[in-house]
């Protein structure tokens, strides 16, 4: 056999062995940001400050990498428990509210989606939303559902709720702030879905950082509501670690298909770190929401831009002159990298997303924003 006809052979073997769904999607792209100003993906930009970089470095030193991680993460989670006020949420309300770590946000999904995966009941979001929804939807071979947000990028309640009626979903998530539209859906919104529907509902809350809505009392008042959160965006987004929280008998199902030691020594000693030092991380969300309110009033004198308000570490805006594809690539010849949302989602149309920064960060992003709405630069073949 020649090596062509070996090769033919394998392509042929693929075609058959992966499932037709997987072959028909592509990978989750993350683009190259070498030597550009990174502001497409929601990271605070600010590292630990002196003392406290030395002092987590040296917490390090004292990992034994040679061994496996606690299979639990029972210092973790006693100390997201802590945070979260969790013994007062079970006390209170008479259940027992668990948790559960993930590496990211991202495995918290996957993880509750191949325990409720269901070819006859799917999962079912609002959109645009977090594309991974729908990618982890086809991962495991559930049916996906998106509802469209209203023009406003709100959830038009009578038509998801009809929608949920039609479809019964198993899982449906509401991201709450939304990425990427940055706004919060009513209280009163939510519970009706939580209402209407006969599949958990997960609300997640990775942007709880900066908004002052906070939903974790719901997974102790209903039954079917699971709230997940992740330290990513408070400023470890390299650390990936996402948790849910939620009642122990959801949790417990949940922790049967997670995949042993999926929280690395690194990760743990880090969290435990960071968890012991959160005002810090608080102090500089807290600066980011600052930075936020400035970058938006900026983005309000630009004529030719329209900013939507958000309540996220990001700020979606919608180009009304020039193409906004056009204004990501000369962005990026600028050396600001943001991300560009146009033909994502109908709703998207025109529209880019800019990661809040330092003030510093922000004005480059400005100034490389006026240089690409004025026509000036050339656009990257």
């Amino acid at each position: 056999m020649t090596a062509k006809s070996a090769s033919d052979n394998k392509q042929g073997l693929i075609d058959v062995l992966v499932r037709t769904e997987i072959r028909a999607i592509a990978s989750y792209h993350v683009p190259d940001s070498s030597g550009l100003l990174k502001l497409d993906a929601m990271e605070n930009p600010n590292p630990w400050p002196g003392p406290l970089q030395a002092e987590w470095q040296q917490a390090l030193s004292l990992v034994e990498a040679n061994r496996y991680p606690d299979p639990g993460g029972r210092a973790v989670k006693a100390g997201l428990r802590a945070l979260m006020n969790l013994d007062e949420l079970s006390a209170e309300s008479n259940q027992d509210i668990d948790i559960l770590l993930g590496n990211g946000s991202d495995e918290i999904i996957q993880i509750l989606a191949m325990a409720l995966a269901n070819p006859d009941r799917g999962i079912m979001a609002p959109e645009p939303g977090f594309v991974m929804y729908g990618m982890i939807a086809k991962f495991v071979g559930m049916p996906y559902v998106g509802v469209d947000l209203d023009e406003n990028f709100d959830l038009d309640i009578d038509n998801f709720v009809a929608q949920v009626k039609v479809h019964n979903p198993a899982l449906i998530f509401l991201a709450v702030p939304n990425n990427p539209t940055g706004n919060v859906f009513s209280l009163e919104a939510i519970e009706r879905v939580v209402e209407a529907s006969d599949g958990l509902v997960v609300i997640d809350e990775a942007y709880i950082a900066f908004t002052d809505s906070d939903l974790l009392s719901l997974c102790a008042h209903y039954e079917n509501v699971v709230v997940m959160r992740t330290l990513s965006k408070v400023g470890l987004a390299g650390l990936r670690l996402g948790f849910l929280m939620g009642r122990k008998a959801w949790l417990d199902e949940f922790d049967k298909v997670r995949l042993p030691y999926n929280i690395n020594v690194l990760t743990q000693a880090s969290a435990e770190f960071a968890l012991k030092n959160y005002d810090v991380l608080v102090a500089q969300t807290e600066a980011l929401r600052d930075e936020r309110s400035n970058l938006f009033n900026r983005l309000m004198q630009i004529e030719t831009v329209e900013p939507f308000e958000s309540e996220a570490n990001f700020i979606l805006v919608r180009c009304l002159d020039k193409p906004a594809r056009q204004v990501f690539e000369v962005m990026k010849t600028e050396g600001v990298l943001i991300k560009c949302l146009d033909g994502a989602h109908p709703l998207l149309t025109s529209c880019l997303r800019l990661t809040v920064g330092n003030r510093d960060d922000n004005e480059r992003m400005i100034e490389a924003l006026t240089v690409a709405l004025n026509g000036d630069g050339a656009t990257a073949e």
